[in-house]
Formats: C-alpha cells, sequence, structure tokens
C-alpha cells in the first residue's frame, strides 16, 4: 500500500475477506505480525477487487480492526478537537454507528503527516478500545455502541502526535506513552479502566535531556521464549521486555535511534526491533538486565523506519520507506534479494498463504 491511501477520506472493504476467515482484532492482526489465512486479492486499486467504500470526513492513520459482521475505525477532526469512533457494518459498509469519544478543548500539537486518530483500536467480543494517546483512552460496548469507561489522565507530550496502538492481553489492555518528557508502559484493567500497573522507562537515552531523542511510536508485543511469556514494548534508543502481569522488566537491548514505531516480530528464538532510523536487530529475548551484548546480529542495509516486518519460515520480509523490498536470512541477517517498488511506502506488510501482498 502506497503512502497513507488509507486516510479517512474513505473506508475501502479490502478486509472483509479476513473477517469471513477470521477476526481481525488488532495492529497487525490475529498474532500480531501481519499473516491471515484468508483468502486475500493478488491485486487492488481504488477500482478492481473493492467490495465497497464507505466516506468518512476526517483525517485518520489507524487501521481497521474487525470482529464478526463490525469493522471499526477510529477518526478525528484534522485540528484534534472532536474524536470518534465508528462502526460500519463488514458486508455493506453501512455506517451503524458514528461516536463522538471526546472533545479536545485544547488538542497537543500534531505534525500534518501525523494525524490525532493514529493509533488503531483493540477489539473482543463485546467490545472494542480506542485509543487517542494523551488525548484520551475509552471502553465501548459493541451491541449497545454505550462508552463504557474512559481515562484523560494518562499524560504525556507526544510531541508530535500520538501513535503508539492498544493491544489486549488476558484482562488487561496495554499502551505505551513514549512522549518528549516522559516514557512509560501502563497495563489497564480492561473490565473498568483502572490501572494494574505502570512501568516507567529506565532508558539511557542519547543526548541527555533533548526530548526529541526519546519519542517513540510502537505498539508492544507479547511473545513466549523458553516457556516465559514476555511483553517487548520497543522505544527510542532501546527495547525493553517486561512480565506482562506485573509490569517488572526483565531485559533491555540498546539499538540507539529514535521515533520506532513498527511491532517486533519473534521466530527462530530471536526477536527483530527496528529502531526508527532505517536500522533493526536481532536478539535472543533471555536474560535479565542489560543484553545488548547479546545481539545476534544487526541490519541497517534497506532496514525500514516505519513499517513492520513479515517472518515466514526461513524469511525475513521488509520494506524500506523509499519503496524497496527485500527478503534477508532471519538467523543471520544475510541477505536473500531485493527489488524496488514504484512509490514510497509507510504501510506494513500482509501475508496470506505463501503469497506477500503488499
Amino acid at each position: 500500500m502506497q503512502r497513507h491511501l488509507f486516510s479517512s477520506a474513505f473506508v475501502v472493504c479490502l478486509l472483509i475477506q479476513c473477517a469471513m476467515a477470521e477476526n481481525w482484532p488488532e495492529f497487525r492482526g490475529p498474532r500480531g505480525d501481519g499473516q491471515t489465512t484468508a483468502d486475500l486479492p493478488i491485486k487492488f486499486s481504488a477500482t478492481e477487487n473493492v467490495v465497497w467504500k464507505t466516506p468518512v470526513i476526517g483525517k485518520a492513520w489507524s487501521s481497521p480492526v474487525v470482529w464478526g459482521d463490525q469493522i471499526w475505525v477510529t477518526n478525528a477532526m484534522k485540528d484534534g478537537h472532536k474524536l470518534w469512533a465508528i462502526c460500519l457494518d463488514a458486508k455493506t459498509g453501512e455506517k451503524l454507528k458514528e461516536l463522538l469519544v471526546f472533545e479536545i478543548a485544547k488538542p497537543q500539537f500534531c505534525i500534518d503527516y501525523n494525524s490525532y486518530a493514529s493509533p488503531t483500536p483493540a477489539i473482543e467480543e463485546g467490545r472494542v478500545y480506542v485509543s487517542f494517546g494523551v488525548h484520551g483512552t475509552a471502553c465501548i460496548d459493541t451491541k449497545t455502541f454505550e462508552t463504557l469507561w474512559t481515562r484523560q489522565d494518562l499524560e504525556c507530550n507526544h510531541f508530535r502526535g500520538p501513535a503508539s496502538s492498544p493491544i489486549i492481553d488476558g484482562d488487561k489492555l496495554i499502551l505505551q506513552f513514549d512522549g518528549f518528557d516522559v516514557q512509560y508502559v501502563v497495563a489497564l484493567d480492561k473490565k473498568t479502566g483502572e490501572t494494574v500497573w505502570k512501568h516507567d522507562r529506565v532508558i539511557d537515552y542519547p543526548k541527555g535531556d533533548n526530548g526529541d531523542w526519546k519519542k517513540a511510536y510502537g505498539t508492544p508485543a507479547v511473545v513466549t521464549h523458553a516457556g516465559r511469556r514476555q511483553l517487548i514494548c520497543p522505544s527510542a534508543a532501546a527495547t525493553e521486555s517486561l512480565d506482562p502481569k506485573t509490569g517488572k522488566r526483565f531485559w533491555i537491548a540498546y539499538h540507539h535511534g529514535m521515533n520506532a514505531a513498527a511491532r517486533p516480530v519473534y521466530g527462530h528464538g530471536l526477536v527483530f526491533i527496528t529502531n526508527g532510523h532505517g536500522a533493526m536487530i536481532a536478539v535472543p529475548p533471555e536474560g535479565t538486565g542489560d543484553i545488548s551484548d547479546k545481539i545476534a546480529w544487526e541490519g541497517r542495509k534497506m532496514t525500514p523506519k516505519k513499517p513492520s516486518l513479515i517472518l515466514v519460515d526461513d524469511m525475513l520480509f521488509m520494506i524500506k520507506d523509499d519503496g524497496v523490498l527485500s527478503c534477508v536470512e532471519p538467523k543471520t541477517g544475510e541477505a536473500i534479494w531485493s527489488q524496488r517498488l514504484k512509490g514510497e511506502f509507510d504501510a506494513s506488510k500482509l501475508r496470506q498463504s505463501a503469497t506477500i501482498h503488499q
């Protein structure tokens, strides 16, 4: 997908096949890795293989989530004063509900490249969770469209706008706030919205107090390695592994960079992490403390700044922001092939069966 194809000028039904095969509950899909068993079209455009198209007024870079016959998206006015959650019928595109979740008198500054509705929602049976970063997080009943709880006291200065997406882990909703001023990960009770635990980042950021080097927009991922469940939380300069139950840190791995946005991927006993500056590391998620000296390999050539990775068997696929699609060997980082595509890319890839789709 080329840059900003899915702004809120309209919502296009390309994920309807995903809904028919399996739900698409959060950023990067059922397993958070961009893969699906759905039967997707090989090609699509503004008109080709489009089932329906529904106009939506506003500006939002968030992705849709799907549960059963509902598609949910977030939306915002360009100035950030009004923030919505929108429910669509997956089969017809009919707008079932347009819920004004928050009205913000004084929104934080947001660069034009970003939007006030960039975090992707998280959805499960009966509930959808929408986050607009510091401007508010809410839980909505997907049957009655009633707002069940809200939080607007989770503070940070995004400086460029929010983008980290919430994820559901058991009875918790987990969010990252990596701002110009403060950086932390928080777990909320998904039924009540109350804080279960909060982990304040302990990272040696470069350039001292320059907050621009502390910002990040990543979404965490839960992995199990050697029997230990871990919450992998990318940030500027480093990535932390936390205990999902308590928020206690297991380990930290430094990779430098800032503005990290891609979701980590796990496989072959390694976690693959990009740093937002066109570099990445592969690290075995084991041990405690600083494990930076345990990094298996580092890569910079052809590495994306924003798009997330796809791991398929013994192939790690990535698309660089300037349009170079490449494949590397995941255990070593050695290049297998690369190909230049047309245009520039912010969007992450989606994998169906054995075919990689853009």
